[in-house]
């Protein structure tokens, strides 16, 4: 098993972990023009529910 030769410093531990960064989910404006609201893309509107034109929840 390999292990590390010698003690990997704070600052470059800090380094490293500071490129671990939380990304914002992706929304898209729903295509209903009734409804407009931002929701994640390739889901139906949890607002209108409608998707690709149709109405496939009921809201």
């Amino acid at each position: 098993m390999a292990v590390p030769k010698r003690k990997m410093s704070r600052a470059n531990t800090r380094m490293r972990r500071s490129q671990w960064k939380a990304t914002a989910p992706t929304l898209s404006p729903c295509p209903n023009r009734a409804c407009g609201e931002l929701k994640p893309p390739h889901q139906a509107c949890p607002t209108c529910g409608q998707y690709d034109g149709r109405q496939v929840l009921s809201v």
